[in-house]
């Protein structure tokens, strides 16, 4: 797969590889979570989800704090063989995130889906992002598995990194103009 991000000067055509023929949208997206990931952050690394956090050492900046456009790095786990890559599309407050991602939820029986602004809840005793639930579409609510996560890794490139790592430039899709915060705390304090 090419990477679309290699030249600023071709922003129009930066959702090539995540976008399928036809569609006009980054939300029509049908596939894996990792390239939708790769192109709605900019975050240019490539692999299985669960290789992210390790990938991104000496690449990307990483931390716990949540920032709009950070990819979220869930470790692989027994419901998680692959891992998982999210991109935060909103902080709603302390322990609740709004993420962007894509092959979670069913749509009509089929997986793969991009979904926006979706609830994610921090339900690690330290407040570190460590573990996290994530509302799923078929339960219409916070599923009841706790996922364990790496943490966040920027977009910012790491101090040492090498010269080839640029910025990278999330997504204007990442969030709608709307989003149902209250829903969101709705969702994430009604599960606890």
């Amino acid at each position: 797969m090419r990477s679309c991000f290699a030249f600023p000067a071709l922003l129009a055509t930066a959702l090539c590889a995540a976008v399928p023929a036809g569609a006009q949208s980054l939300l029509e997206y049908v596939g894996e979570c990792v390239p939708f990931a790769r192109q709605a952050s900019g975050i240019q690394i490539y692999g299985d989800a669960w290789t992210w956090w390790d990938q991104a050492r000496g690449r990307y900046q990483r931390g716990q704090v949540p920032k709009v456009g950070a990819v979220l790095a869930f470790s692989k786990s027994p419901q998680l063989r692959l891992g998982h890559v999210a991109v935060v599309s909103r902080i709603v407050e302390k322990r609740v995130l709004m993420i962007t991602h894509a092959n979670w939820s069913r749509f009509d029986g089929e997986r793969g889906h991009a979904e926006q602004d979706v609830t994610l809840f921090d339900v690690s005793e330290r407040g570190d992002w460590s573990l996290v639930k994530v509302w799923y579409r078929d339960r219409k609510g916070l599923g009841s598995s706790i996922y364990p996560a790496h943490g966040f890794i920027y977009g910012t490139p790491a101090r040492d990194a090498p010269a080839s790592v640029r910025k990278a430039r999330p997504s204007a899709e990442l969030t709608s103009r709307q989003p149902d915060y209250v829903g969101s705390l709705i969702d994430a304090y009604a599960a606890r």
